[in-house]
This record gives structure tokens, C-alpha cells and sequence, in this order.
């Protein structure tokens, strides 16, 4: 409903010279109620009498004061409002129900629809983490299949290389043995022509110190057990066979006697094959 309308309040002259007398009126009086009690409270001095006290009086009671009454306020005469006409409010029109219900239609469609596109949202969203899952699991298979088939190659490649250095190293084996036998061969062979080079000197330098006995038949051969030192000085002479002619035998001892020192290789493997002892074996036409 619409509020009522306040009608405007329009002043009369003669009702404000009256209020106005009436405002002055008060104000005289209020200022003679104040003159009169002032001069009523004024009292002139008296004579003043000493009196000494031995002890000083009780105090008198205070005087009451006197009590100022103020004017009652006139009050000024209230205009009188009249009333603002009444506005009839129109009746409310009654509800468009088609159109309510199209409207809550519409809102339970909007609603619908929100709801739809949250739920493919969630699903899409469910896929998405799904095929990232999937994605994932699948990037892990390749990577730990990649390691694998790495650490195989790493495998195998170490097994070749084992296998290239273990044969590398059975060649080189194989070849420093050669080289070792060859040597020792070599070694062999030197120590062997140094050897029966050096038993040619030693029967040689017998021969020519050996006094044949007259009328010797044949080529007897005699063996005897030398004993040497390293410098090839005979230490001692020992008949290990005979030749059965005693003769030749005293002989041949005393040309190996005075032989000494025999001539001896400088080489100590080749020297090893006369010291300590030499097996000396003597023909005279040798």
C-alpha cells in the first residue's frame, strides 16, 4: 500500500504576533524573577564584635538557601494537520502461471544442463588422468625394456671383450712360450756347440801333454772322473774304466794332471757341464 501524503502546513499571521507577544512575556518576567531575588538575598554589614573563646563554638547549621523557581515554557499552539486524501492501491494482478512455469522449466533445464556438463567434465577429466596413467605406465615399460636390452649389449659387449682380451692374452702366452722355447733352444744349442767346443779344447790341450807307451795296439779308450774347480784347476783324477792296458792309463792320468788348469767356457750354463766334475774320455787317435 502507498503511504499517505502530508499535506503542506501553510503559517496564519495572526497566529505568529501571538506566539511572539506571548515569547516576550516570558522573557520580562523571567528577567524581574531574577532583579527581586538578587535584591533579596543582599543584606548590609553589621558591627563586628570580638569575642576570645576559650575553645572554639560549634558550628551553626547551614542556612538553607532559597529555591529560584523558573517559568513554566508556554508552549506555542500546535497547528492542526489535516489528513492527505487516500490513494486507492490497485488490486494485484493474479500470477501468469504459463509464465512461472516456463521460467522453472527453463531454471530445472539450466540446472539439467549444469549438472550434464559437470558429470562429461568429470569424465573427460577421468580420462584424461587415465590416459596420462596410461601413458606413463607404458613410457616406464619402454624405459625398463631400453635398460634391459642396454644392460645386455653392456653384457655382451663385456663378454666379448673378455673373451678378445683372454684370447689376446693366450696368443701373447702362447707367443712368449715360442719365444721362451725358441730361446731356450737357442740357448740350447749354444750351450751344447759351447760345450763340445770346450771338450775339443780340453782333449786337445790332453792329447798334447799325453807320452804314448812304445808298441800301444789299436785305439784303446780310457774314462776318467775329473774333479774342477770353476777357475778349471784339477782337483783330482779318478780312472772310472779301464782300458786294459795299465800303461795307457798312467798315461792319460798324468796328461789330464798336467793339463791343469783346463780350458773352461766363460758361459755358466755351458761352464755347469764341466764343474764340478767332467767325464773325460780319451782315445789316442782321436
Amino acid at each position: 500500500m502507498n503511504s499517505p501524503i502530508d499535506a503542506p502546513h501553510i503559517a496564519r499571521p495572526g497566529s505568529s504576533l501571538a506566539a511572539g507577544a506571548m515569547a516576550l512575556g516570558v522573557h520580562v518576567l523571567f528577567l524581574l524573577l531574577l532583579v527581586f531575588g538578587v535584591s533579596w538575598q543582599t543584606r548590609h554589614p553589621a558591627p563586628v564584635m570580638v569575642d576570645i573563646w576559650d575553645a572554639l563554638p560549634p558550628s551553626p547549621p547551614p542556612r538553607p538557601q532559597p529555591k529560584i523557581v523558573s517559568p513554566e515554557p508556554v508552549k506555542a499552539p500546535v497547528p492542526k494537520i489535516e489528513p492527505a486524501p487516500m490513494v486507492k492501491e490497485a488490486p494485484p494482478k493474479a500470477p501468469d502461471i504459463a509464465l512461472e512455469k516456463k521460467k522453472a522449466d527453463a531454471e530445472r533445464m539450466q540446472k539439467l544442463k549444469a549438472l550434464h556438463e559437470a558429470e562429461q567434465k568429470a569424465r573427460a577429466d577421468a580420462a584424461r588422468v587415465e590416459a596420462e596413467a596410461v601413458r606413463k605406465a607404458h613410457e616406464k615399460q619402454l624405459a625398463e625394456q631400453k635398460k634391459r636390452e642396454l644392460l645386455r649389449q653392456m653384457e655382451e659387449e663385456d663378454l666379448v671383450r673378455r673373451m678378445a682380451d683372454e684370447t689376446a692374452a693366450n696368443e701373447a702366452r702362447q707367443a712368449r712360450l715360442a719365444e721362451a722355447r725358441a730361446a731356450a733352444g737357442k740357448r740350447q744349442a749354444e750351450v751344447a756347440r759351447v760345450v763340445g767346443q770346450h771338450r775339443d779344447l780340453i782333449r786337445a790341450k790332453v792329447h798334447s801333454n799325453t807320452r804314448l807307451p812304445d808298441n800301444l795296439p789299436g785305439n784303446p779308450e780310457v774314462r776318467f772322473l775329473v774333479k774342477l774347480l770353476p777357475t778349471g784347476e784339477v782337483v783330482s783324477v779318478r780312472l772310472t774304466r779301464s782300458s786294459g792296458n795299465a800303461a795307457y792309463d798312467a798315461a792319460v792320468e798324468r796328461a789330464i794332471e798336467k793339463s791343469s788348469p783346463l780350458p773352461l767356457p766363460a758361459e755358466r750354463d755351458a761352464r755347469a757341464e764341466f764343474v764340478p766334475e767332467l767325464s773325460f774320455v780319451h782315445r789316442p787317435k782321436e
